[in-house]
């Protein structure tokens, strides 16, 4: 009887899943959902998994991190109402399930650091004040590390957790990166709807089926987003910024306007996609880390690659709806 209330244990403990499994492409890509989720605070395989299925899933989670944070959180509670499973928590078996039927692919995938990703020109230190930026020739990636990190959607804390001991300086040479969706992918959008107390942004398409979900910084106190409907004007990669002094930024106290050269590292990113309230947009960050977590200057923040999406996809005309989470809930 002893030995076999051992070996119900041991069959037990056999058939749950691997606790705290390995940072390398195997221990990610085999991770499984176990008793506990990960934590917001701890990269963990099970995370990094869930952040790039979001990802290729239009379920962004914003920066892949590998931490069940505030934006990762946002993007598997959007995932599962909009399959019809409870939200109540970040992720549940029946969510883990639904998510994992997604995709087959590896998550994590080895890349070759290509001679682009190294050659520059990169920015030793991007400027603290806006002023400082304006006689820059362009507000390019500090190095080849962030650079790589943006083009996999990853943060550099990752990069770094994934490849140990290396620079990313040296082409030809191998790494680990996660697998994130398609950079041809494209959205067929019927209206863009922005909800200011989530701060999140929707994409729709014609019939009304969400077809993409974005956690973003949405205004502030200080400079609130505009409420109401309007309409996209323009959508333009690679922008200039021009700062006016009536913006009264804090910090900034230049009497006269200038412009910004574009970057990633610009203050709005690689994509600007205006709308008819005057002087307001969607656009891109170099930060992506703090979207959601900081506050904008009243228009709409999102990743730089978010950004790319949802700008090469919207048309002129296309609405861009401002609701507050009380609007929301009475339209779903």
């Amino acid at each position: 009887m002893k030995r076999l209330f051992v070996a119900v244990i041991l069959s037990t403990w056999f058939a749950l899943p691997a606790l705290g499994a390995r940072l390398d492409a195997t221990g990610i890509n085999n991770a499984e959902l176990g008793s506990k989720p990960p934590t917001q605070d701890k990269i963990d395989a099970v995370a990094v998994k869930a952040q790039v299925l979001l990802d290729r899933a239009l379920f962004s989670p914003g920066e892949i991190d590998g931490k069940l944070g505030e934006n990762a959180q946002k993007a598997l509670r959007a995932f599962a109402e909009a399959n019809n499973l409870a939200a109540d928590k970040p992720l549940t078996p029946e969510i883990w399930a639904m998510l994992s039927g997604t995709s087959k692919d590896p998550v994590i995938a080895e890349y070759v650091i290509a001679a682009n990703d190294v050659k520059g020109p990169f920015l030793k230190k991007i400027p603290a004040k806006m002023e400082a930026m304006k006689d820059l020739k362009a507000l390019s990636y500090t190095g080849p590390r962030q650079a790589i990190a943006e083009k996999f959607h990853m943060s550099e804390g990752l990069l770094a957790a994934l490849n140990p001991g290396k620079k990313f300086d040296r082409a030809g040479e191998s790494i680990l990166v996660t697998n994130v969706r398609n950079k041809q992918t494209k959205l067929t959008i019927g209206r863009i709807e922005v909800d200011k107390t989530r701060q999140t942004v929707k994409a729709f398409d014609p019939s009304g089926t969400l077809i993409g979900f974005f956690p973003a910084t949405v205004g502030s106190e200080e400079k609130p987003t505009p409420s109401g409907s309007f309409k996209v004007i323009s959508a333009d990669a690679n922008p200039n910024y021009r700062y006016h002094p009536e913006y009264k930024f804090k910090g900034v106290k230049t009497t006269k306007p200038f412009d910004i050269k574009p970057g990633p590292n610009n203050p709005v990113g690689l994509y600007w996609i205006g709308l008819s309230a005057e002087g307001y947009g969607l656009h891109g960050t170099p930060n992506p880390s703090k979207v959601s977590k900081t506050e904008s200057h009243g228009c709409v923040r999102l990743t730089n690659w978010d950004a790319v999406l949802l700008g090469t996809s919207v048309k002129k005309g296309t609405p861009v709806v401002f609701v507050d989470q009380s609007q929301a809930n009475q339209k779903s």
